[in-house]
């Protein structure tokens, strides 16, 4: 099969820090290439890949020097994409917006990957004036989020079985990784540590637009608690000794988190999680085997207290059964090879929408 991966051009692909999108989009296109599908990445010209590489950059946006607009880089990236459009059987967007006035004009199937919240203001209206997108959410929680009539399948998440092994949890420290926001909540973290005792170590990205609370907020308590370490963002090296050698990984969200692949991260290194019940969190952590569902403060400060009892070694195993990137490659072939028998005469001429396609889904968990 011949499918285009398109890329955000904020983070290089794999990032070299932060960025959960792209990271995904490198995880799936190169277990794509292994497959033996023939992949054509559309990213910044950083990014490194056993696909042929289209560079809509030349370097990724967020560590680059070049403070162009982002949104001129994707569109003329988007306009070389529509050049080469015939050459797929099968676009797929890890975009947010800028294409969706381009699918109707697209010579072949498309799908879109939503990677992010659904919850701004005017955004199901924007799904509904193209609800014959073809969409996959990354959680059942973000599929409920959009109006009934838009088209969309749900698949989670996989990171490769080997970039992440089991630890032992011998530094005995909390672990909080992701990014310095309000949504993610750093400050029950560190509340959450402080009552326990334990020392918390922060991995995480500060975006612009989160300086100030990082400022006013965040620094002045990491600086009030000794037990409390900034260590900036990680690298995919770092993460596997930062996460592996963590008692426990704090999830204190406060925002409906789309999917939250740090918690599939600290899985595959045995690190069970302890999290807040809003988003996708029910879905991902099974209750005493992966990690603890907690509603506030106090009840996370109680399950602290008892992860000794995890079984580092049935964390990584609720990993393997259901977050794989094989899982997840096989679940986008099936809903790739769906789109082209719904139009399977006509996917390289200009013509009417897809036929609804039917929603893949995860088969039920099953035991241990």
């Amino acid at each position: 099969m011949k499918i285009a991966q398109v890329a955000p051009l904020i983070e290089s692909v794999p990032p070299k820090l932060y960025g959960g999108t792209e990271r995904i989009a490198s995880f799936l296109t190169e277990e794509l290439v292994r497959q033996g599908h023939e992949v054509t990445l559309f990213a910044s010209g950083d990014s490194q890949t056993a696909a042929e590489l289209v560079p809509g950059s030349k370097a990724a946006l967020r560590l680059s020097s070049n403070r162009r607009d982002p949104v001129l880089h994707h569109l003329l990236m988007l306009e070389k994409l529509r050049d080469r459009c015939r050459d797929f059987d099968v676009i797929h967007f890890h975009l947010d917006l800028l294409q969706f006035p381009f699918l109707r004009a697209l010579g072949c199937p498309s799908v879109t990957t939503l990677h992010g919240r659904l919850d701004s203001p005017g955004i199901l209206s924007f799904y509904r004036e193209f609800s014959e997108a073809q969409l996959v959410t990354i959680s059942r929680s973000q599929r409920r989020m959009l109006p009934d009539e838009v088209q969309a399948s749900m698949i989670y998440h996989g990171l490769p079985p080997r970039m992440l092994g089991c630890g032992t949890g011998e530094g005995g420290y909390l672990a909080f990784l992701g990014r310095i926001s309000p949504e993610k909540n750093p400050i029950d973290a560190i509340e959450i540590a402080a009552a326990t005792g334990l020392p918390l170590r922060i991995a995480a990205k500060i975006d612009r637009v989160d300086v100030d609370y990082w400022r006013e907020v965040v620094k002045p308590m990491v600086r009030r608690n000794r037990n409390v370490e900034y260590v900036g963002e990680v690298t995919e090296r770092q993460k596997a000794e930062f996460l592996g050698n963590a008692r426990a990984l704090l999830f204190p969200i406060d925002w409906p988190e789309p999917f939250g692949l740090v918690m599939i991260e600290s899985m595959a290194c045995g690190t069970p999680v302890i999290a807040y019940p809003l988003g996708s969190v029910p879905e991902i952590i099974e209750e005493g085997l992966s990690g603890t569902i907690v509603g506030n403060r106090q009840a996370a400060i109680a399950a602290v207290k008892k992860t000794h009892e995890f079984d580092r070694g049935i964390v990584r195993r609720c990993f393997d059964r259901r977050f794989t990137v094989e899982r997840m490659a096989g679940d986008y072939v099936r809903l790739y090879e769906k789109l082209l028998q719904a139009r399977p005469d006509n996917r390289h001429i200009y013509g009417p929408p897809l036929a609804p396609v039917p929603s893949v889904d995860l088969q039920p968990v099953g035991a241990l």
